[in-house]
């Protein structure tokens, strides 16, 4: 339970920041998805989910 809260606490911190550093660059992101496919970007959404997958196997493998 408590890798999981380290992980959600995490990624609020990383979201956190986009938004506290750079809004005009958030925004910017918002209107390129806006033009973009939405199959482009649930393939974009499924690449992060692998790419997630693999790093938390990694930090298991690890022994983190």
């Amino acid at each position: 339970m408590s890798l999981l809260l380290l992980a959600i606490g995490s990624v609020m911190i990383l979201e956190g920041l986009v938004y506290a550093l750079a809004p005009s660059f958030l925004e910017q992101m918002l209107a390129f998805l806006r033009r973009l496919p939405e199959a482009a970007i649930r393939q974009m959404g499924a690449l992060v989910v692998v790419l997630g997958l693999i790093l938390v196997w990694l930090a298991f493998q690890l022994g983190i």
